[in-house]
């Protein structure tokens, strides 16, 4: 049986064969600790790891290679930022569209550092209003953190009209780029945010493992690690070095997933982020505009699907979404997410808890064929 992938907002996939092509060949051919010696292949993989951070400077939008922190994913991001700048009794403006990522940290430092924390109520169609943000903030507001786009309805949420509040008004804002950055134009200079975070695996069609912090000037002193160890730069010292990105960096880098990384960007950059956006959204529009035609089924968020990337949620009138989740990729390969996403709150206020819903993610490799595919099972099963 044919399977066919429809799951690109947890990872892409298959990833582009130069990315599978750069992780081998690193394993074969380099292999060596990047900054932990002076001999030909460690200067390689070293050489390898500044490129990937030109690359991934030049993409948001001309940041300069140390201000891009290389991670594990984006929670490692978000954990960077919200456990290594917050400090006790500090407040904090979110929303209920944010990931456990985010969620789960927030609520750990509410007991041991007495952090609070208050959501900015946002629309269906992802805007909110000004005064309510002017009602949330207080005195000890440091911080407001905001997911560029929801992994549940796809909707693209107003960080331009946050990002210019908390700027107006002195407070650091951090935009969670995991559904957007590869498959959307993010400039740094165009949004002003403080600190923007971003993965690998899902539009930059990387590997897994992959991802990074993006930081200004202003917050470096600021924002303390919360991993510290080796880094092959200061060693004297019993401290984490200050220079970025090391002071961010402890402990031996994923270098294979590095260059994996670095293979997508150059994919994205040689097809084009715009012709790469264009297929995926013709995709997604004919996925959209099917199923919302199919009695019984009910796509959940807004109607507008010009403010969406590429993910659709859907409940069923006389259907579990884990029974047809179940059921489409055990008869007809069809590989969807069910469950609550990892965001139980946006599904609250979605209304889609505790069940969750069922969610199909086109991505670049995804075929017109696949998509009528997906179609008529659904007609099949559900009608």
């Amino acid at each position: 049986m044919d399977t066919i992938y429809l799951d690109n907002s947890a990872t892409s996939y298959p990833k582009p064969e130069p990315v599978i092509e750069a992780i081998c060949h690193f394993m074969q051919h380099v292999g060596a600790n990047p900054g932990r010696g002076g001999h030909s292949s460690s200067l390689s993989a070293s050489r390898l790891i500044l490129e990937t951070r030109e690359l991934i400077g030049e993409f948001f939008g001309g940041r300069s290679p140390e201000e891009v922190i290389l991670t594990q994913n984006i929670t490692h991001a978000l954990n960077i930022v919200i456990k290594g700048y917050l400090n006790k009794n500090d407040h904090v403006i979110t929303t209920k569209y944010e990931h456990n990522s985010v969620l789960r940290p927030l609520n750990r430092l509410k007991s041991e550092k007495n952090i609070s924390y208050d959501f900015l109520p946002v629309s269906e169609e992802g805007d909110f209003d000004l005064n309510s943000l002017d009602k949330l903030k207080r005195d000890n507001t440091r911080l407001i953190i905001i997911n560029h786009a929801s992994n549940v309805s796809g909707v693209i949420l107003n960080i331009k009209k946050a990002i210019d509040w908390a700027n107006y008004n002195n407070i650091p804002i951090m935009i969670d780029t995991a559904q957007t950055a590869g498959s959307y134009k993010i400039n740094w200079q165009e949004l002003n945010a403080d600190f923007i975070g971003f993965t690998g695996h899902k539009g930059f069609m990387g590997p897994a493992g992959t991802g990074g912090l993006i930081i200004s000037n202003k917050m470096i002193e600021k924002t303390k690690p919360f991993i510290e160890g080796g880094t092959g730069s200061k060693s004297d010292l019993l401290i984490q070095p200050e220079l970025l990105p090391d002071k961010y960096e402890a402990g031996t880098q994923n270098t294979p997933g590095i260059a994996g990384l670095n293979a997508a960007i150059k994919f994205i950059k040689q097809k084009g982020i715009e012709s790469i956006d264009k297929k995926i959204k013709e995709n997604y529009r004919l996925l959209h505009q099917g199923l919302a035609e199919i009695n019984g089924i009910n796509i959940v968020g807004p109607k507008n699907i010009d403010n969406k990337v590429s993910t659709i949620s859907l409940t069923f009138d006389e259907h579990d979404p884990a029974e047809i989740g179940f059921t489409i990729d055990k008869n007809y390969g069809i590989m969807a997410r069910t469950g609550l996403h990892c965001a139980p709150l946006a599904h609250k206020s979605l209304g889609t808890y505790p069940e969750g819903t069922l969610r199909l993610s086109p991505g670049y490799f995804s075929s017109r064929e696949e998509i009528e595919k997906t179609i008529k099972t659904f007609k099949d099963i559900v009608s």
